[in-house]
């Protein structure tokens, strides 16, 4: 019986440290780091989860501002993202790399783009972020407004030098990622800019044929009438 309470009061002891370290673990991580490792995780964390306080906190100590998370976003993505404009002025004003893209080649303009902050994205082209790139499915920024129906981040980005006649390797235009996700606004406005709705993709589809197979059978119906009187 000896023995038994021996082993049951040192297992018993061995799992209150252990609760008690991690317990000290737990209270240590949300406080801010002073090693570089550490301080540079702790500020992507702290991006991913919109932890402002902790952010700054991790910036004034000294975080390198372009550590990138696994999936190779950056503070500015990740702030980008969730439309944080205090904070992105606050990465950018510190030397933020504003066209370091994740690793879907993604770029801080592209997400700005996606979900139509017109007022970050105008901020990021004015501290140089570039129109150009793309990502890995070759959609530049321009193709993110224009695919999510954003008509004032297109124009904004169209008066920044964005090439809104470009075609990317499939032969997709940004009429037809307007008609294929059924944006009529988008549509019209392509149209009213000179976009040719007779375009064919390497699929041998027109932004007409894109919209119908998605089941935007209104937006296909507004283009059918224009590829008819554009074709002799």
């Amino acid at each position: 019986m000896q023995k038994l309470s021996k082993g049951f009061f040192a297992v018993f002891s061995i799992s209150l440290l252990g609760f008690v370290a991690g317990l000290a673990d737990a209270r240590a991580a949300d406080k801010v780091a002073t090693d570089q490792y550490t301080l540079n995780a702790q500020l992507v964390s702290a991006a991913r989860r919109g932890d402002e306080s902790l952010a700054r906190q991790t910036i004034e100590r000294g975080a390198a501002l372009n550590t990138r998370n696994r999936g190779g976003n950056t503070a500015l993505m990740l702030f980008t993202e969730k439309g944080n404009r205090p904070m992105v002025e606050l990465l950018i004003e510190r030397g933020a790399d504003v066209n370091l893209p994740n690793l879907d080649k993604v770029t801080p303009l592209m997400a700005a783009a996606d979900a139509g902050l017109v007022d970050l994205v105008a901020l990021l082209l004015s501290h140089g972020a570039l129109v150009g790139p793309q990502d890995q499915v070759f959609k530049t920024a321009v193709v993110y407004a224009a695919a999510g129906g954003h008509l004032d981040v297109l124009e904004t980005l169209r008066s920044a030098g964005a090439d809104i006649t470009a075609r990317d390797r499939r032969g997709l235009s940004l009429l037809m990622w307007a008609a294929g996700y059924g944006h009529e606004p988008m549509v019209r406005h392509l149209l009213e800019l000179g976009i040719d709705p007779s375009l064919r993709d390497d699929r041998g589809k027109t932004a007409a044929d894109i919209a119908l197979d998605q089941g935007h059978a209104a937006v296909a119906g507004l283009l059918a009438p224009v590829v008819g009187a554009a074709t002799p």
